[in-house]
């Protein structure tokens, strides 16, 4: 370090890095959620004698350690299904953080430029630190995945998720790592943020625990298939497949039975030519049956375009659910991007979406809303469904295949992010997926029930439905994600509007 308090660039830079992929632990290992608070208050000491540069810099760093380190699994399908060299994929990882990192960047650089040397820095820190995660979960259709409230599922934080939502939880332990710096520093100065910061934890105190009631049972049965990604789509091991799928839906005694994302991966011609009779069986079954069903199968047709879906089976008319939010490379491919897809073997299409705010699957008095893959990831997408409280879902059922990714961090990633739906809708979410995790998390959070992942099998569980709308439902229901965008743009706009006000606090 010199005189300056600076510490030579490249060796700062390197250690910011690898505090940002450090923290990444808490995303998979929910025991670790200190982590963030510790490394994020580490970059916002290191930011206090930075030039906006510098700190652009200090940012882009942080940010690119932490998404190469919780995202290393992309490598996997890239290199490994998608046939893509390894130095290539490794490049792809990489070069996807760094881009996405850009908004940390720009955040640090302005709280740089504007920082005012008051104890209100903490707050624009932790305004401009929701700025940069709500760029990354929209811009782009978005991908929020670490988004730092998804750390704290097991934390103090974890009973804000019903009122704030995960970027709320994600601000305020920027918050708190801000405030911690400021109190190191100058305590007198953080006596204000401070007080801000306990009001906040203290939130969840003021109103009622739970907002949902129960709403009845159900007994569920949740296929897990464990077929590999490289055989999925293989003829000649398709048959096995699909007679496991069809004999378990058949023999199932559950209220619901469901099947994971393409668990069928065939479209319905294709089915009929390759397997006759097979979907007309388990039509007429679930027709005269108690049992209900949701598989996860493709649909369409070239004139009409092909859907990524999940059709209901009961004795009522056939639902159906079209996914909303697609995957980009995954389920279409990016304007200008066509040349990086030719250069891999994922069998990529351009799917057609789903309407925004899609019935629920009834289901002996309960309503099952269904999402697909990481559309569980948006939790202000889910939060249409909760508009009119009548017809609100009172149970979720996430249908996933992640065998794209191979055993990896993912699996673990993947069930936290569920479990932070349940607790900002306090509704309780089933999940069948083809490797892993397969599972039951009821309304608080808590998996009550779950498969050995990368195993076949069907778990057999009871599910308790809830009604009623949390307070994150009811404000992401009418306005999305408006009202945390404003509340810190506002703040943002009284640091740099009154400097001389806030340097005197």
């Amino acid at each position: 370090m010199n005189r300056h308090g600076r510490w030579p660039l490249a060796s700062e830079a390197a250690g910011i890095a690898l505090l940002g992929a450090v923290q990444t632990l808490a995303y998979e290992h929910t025991a670790f959620w200190p982590l963030p608070l510790l490394t994020l208050a580490v970059l916002a000491w290191r930011l206090q004698p930075a030039s906006p540069r510098r700190a652009a810099l200090l940012g882009w760093c942080y940010g690119t350690g932490w998404l190469t380190a919780g995202t290393w699994w992309l490598f996997i399908s890239l290199h490994r299904y998608g046939g893509l060299a390894a130095p290539l994929a490794v490049l792809a990882v990489v070069g996807l953080a760094a881009a996405l990192s850009l908004y940390l960047a720009g955040a640090c650089a302005v709280y740089a430029r504007w920082r005012r040397g008051s104890g209100w820095d903490a707050v624009v820190f932790a305004a401009l630190w929701l700025l940069a995660e709500l760029a990354r979960g929209v811009i782009f259709t978005g991908f929020p995945w670490l988004a730092v409230g998804y750390s704290q599922i097991d934390s103090p934080l974890a009973p804000l998720a019903p009122w704030v939502g995960v970027y709320g939880i994600g601000a305020v332990v920027a918050l708190s790592a801000a405030v911690a710096v400021t109190a190191a520093a100058a305590p007198r100065r953080a006596v204000r943020p401070a007080l801000l910061l306990v009001a906040v934890w203290l939130l969840p105190r003021w109103g009622a625990a739970d907002f949902t009631r129960p709403a009845g049972e159900l007994s569920v049965a949740l296929l897990q298939t464990n077929v590999s990604q490289d055989e999925k789509f293989a003829l000649d091991r398709m048959p096995e497949a699909l007679a496991w799928t069809a004999c378990e839906l058949l023999v199932a005694r559950a209220d619901l039975v469901l099947a994971p994302e393409t668990a069928v991966p065939l479209l319905p011609d294709q089915l009929t030519e390759f397997a006759p009779g097979y979907w007309a069986a388990l039509v007429e079954h679930f027709r005269t049956s108690a049992s209900r069903a949701l598989i996860g199968v493709p649909l369409g047709d070239f004139e009409r375009g092909y859907t990524n879906s999940v059709t209901g089976l009961s004795p009522a008319p056939a639902y159906r659910y079209d996914k909303t939010h697609l995957v980009p490379f995954g389920e279409f491919v990016p304007l200008g991007f066509h040349w990086f897809t030719e250069m891999m073997n994922i069998p990529l299409g351009d799917f057609a979406r789903g309407v925004a705010n899609p019935p629920s699957f009834a289901v002996h008095g309960q309503r099952v809303a269904p999402n697909i893959c990481y559309e569980d990831l948006f939790g202000e997408e889910l939060a249409r469904r909760f508009v009119d409280a009548a017809i609100a879902p009172t149970v979720f059922a996430n249908i996933s295949n992640i065998a794209w990714f191979g055993p990896s961090a993912i699996d673990a990633q993947h069930l936290n992010i569920s479990r932070m739906r349940t607790l900002e809708f306090q509704v309780p979410m089933i999940r069948a997926t083809n490797t892993g995790a397969t599972a039951v998390i009821d309304h608080q959070g808590r998996v009550t029930a779950r498969l050995a992942p990368y195993t076949r099998g069907v778990l057999q569980s009871r599910v308790q439905g809830r009604e009623g709308v949390t307070p994150y439902a009811r404000w992401a229901a009418l306005a999305g994600l408006w009202p945390l965008l404003l509340g810190a743009l506002a703040v943002v706009l009284v640091a740099v509007l009154g400097p001389r006000r806030l340097r005197a606090v």
